[in-house]
């Protein structure tokens, strides 16, 4: 793996370098919050170091919140002529990428989602350092620092950034760039010191003290313990944490369709496993009406049948759950009710 040091005066120059090879996108301010949009020019592209997270993660960008799978008439089917752009997606957090590494297994794994694929295979992931806020708890989770998953990764070190290169398409960026002048091999000496500073501080800064010790077991023997009943009256089902959660992947498929022609078009769209009607079955049988039995089912996936599948959990501590749920329904408060701690 390649090291290169880029100043941070060559900011707006990156932009005109990750512009060459696709659409720009990036966190920008949104109210109070952050967004993912695409960034037009270089005077609206910079290093969001105010950002912790985004209001939707990445997943938005590789899977669309609504789109059409194929269309149909009577004659058969076929695949939309779709141009799918390059994206060069820039910000994104360790626990971002770890996200999408998970996302990658699952879409790639059992079943290979064409759909995922093809934009997965046209993102640029230029990932970047952070500092945990009150709500983050990767460091739980063993994704506040990734090894894998991107294409270019900058450290922040204060005056300047350190420039990991993980992959071939992050190293044709980066040729480009040297060949621009904005990076260069001149690795100051004193860098390990200040890259085991950053990590040191980063670590030291975590504040969430989520206690995720034997969970994987806990939810096992809790299978049925009362407090999933008392969580699952107080949840709205409103889906916001399903719809947040940068690794949920459920979906469904409705077929559209226009009176009196015979054609129409499949689409495909989030859905969430916290809505009444997704476990709904033929025969009006629904196999997880109780509120109580699709928490169950949530966190379970998360915190245990991932890992048993894939050898991970499928939580990255972004924090995402703790900042939208409205009635304090998380992985926090759920790992406490497990180990009985303020039931």
């Amino acid at each position: 793996m390649r090291v290169l040091k880029f100043e941070k005066k060559n900011t707006n120059k990156l932009f005109d370098v990750l512009s060459k090879f696709g659409e720009v996108w990036a966190p920008v301010p949104k109210g109070e919050s952050y967004s993912y949009q695409r960034i037009e020019s270089s005077k609206d592209f910079a290093f969001t170091d105010g950002c912790t997270r985004t209001v939707l993660p990445e997943k938005k960008l590789l899977i669309p919140q609504k789109f059409s799978t194929l269309n149909f008439n009577s004659k058969g089917y076929e695949k939309p002529d779709e141009e799918i752009p390059a994206k060069i997606v820039f910000g994104i957090h360790n626990c971002g990428i770890s996200a999408i590494n998970i996302l990658d297994e699952f879409y790639t794994t059992d079943y290979i989602d064409a759909d995922y694929k093809q934009r997965r295979n046209k993102m640029i992931i230029i990932g970047t350092s952070c500092m945990p806020d009150e709500h983050c708890f990767c460091d739980k989770t063993n994704t506040n620092i990734v090894e894998k998953g991107y294409d270019i990764f900058f450290t922040d070190l204060n005056d300047y950034y350190l420039v990991w290169i993980g992959t071939s398409k992050g190293y044709d960026i980066v040729r480009v760039g040297q060949n621009m002048g904005i990076f260069n091999e001149d690795i100051p000496k004193d860098v390990s010191e200040r890259f085991s500073k950053f990590r040191k501080e980063k670590s030291e800064a975590f504040m969430n003290d989520v206690d995720l010790e034997g969970v994987t077991d806990l939810m096992e023997l809790s299978h049925d313990a009362d407090f999933w009943k008392e969580l699952g009256d107080k949840c709205l089902a409103c889906g916001q944490c399903t719809m947040v959660c940068p690794t949920c992947t459920c979906y469904n498929i409705i077929e559209e369709n226009t009176l009196n022609k015979d054609a129409g078009t499949r689409e495909r769209y989030w859905d969430s496993c916290m809505f009444k009607d997704f476990s709904l079955t033929a025969g009006d049988h629904n196999f997880r009406a109780a509120k109580s039995e699709r928490l169950k089912l949530w966190y379970t996936h998360k915190l245990k049948a991932f890992i048993g599948h894939f050898g991970v959990p499928s939580c990255v501590g972004c924090g995402r759950c703790i900042v939208t749920c409205p009635v304090d329904i998380n992985i926090k408060t759920v790992a406490e009710r497990l180990k009985k701690k303020g039931a």
